[in-house]
């Protein structure tokens, strides 16, 4: 968490959880521009079932973007030194995701002290969207 301390973090810690509420149609829209991904897709609902999809579904950067977001909650941008994800399911409007983590070890690299951990997105039925790593720089206090 921020403002917390290298040494009182503990492998196996989970992190501070993030509940995103349930993807909207219009969500997807706004997405579309903001990252300038217009794959119809992700809009139009016969695109998705043309695409064989069963109907529009979420940009997976949308998904990763949520990760982005629970990580940057516990610790500051400018501390993250990598992060990477693979996605492992489709998400649609009406899923509702809860990003989750867990410290998986401590070391320190060029005399900076970091955290490796895990984060996962899942919907509200517990189906994985994605699974990955971040690594963030730690203050010892």
């Amino acid at each position: 968490m921020i403002g917390q301390d290298f040494n009182s973090i503990q492998v196996g810690e989970a992190l501070p959880p993030l509940a995103k509420p349930p993807i909207t149609e219009v969500q997807l829209v706004r997405y579309s521009g903001a990252s300038g991904d217009f794959n119809p897709i992700h809009t139009v609902h016969q695109a998705g079932v043309d695409a064989g999809n069963g109907g529009v579904i979420a940009h997976g950067m949308l998904i990763m973007g949520f990760a982005a977001e629970m990580i940057t909650r516990w610790v500051r941008p400018e501390q993250v030194r990598s992060f990477g994800v693979r996605f492992t399911g489709i998400s649609r409007p009406g899923d509702a995701i809860t990003i989750t983590g867990k410290v998986l070890e401590k070391l320190v690299v060029d005399g900076e002290p970091r955290l490796r951990c895990e984060v996962e997105a899942a919907d509200q039925t517990g189906h994985r969207k994605l699974k990955g790593e971040f690594v963030a720089a730690f203050p010892v206090r």
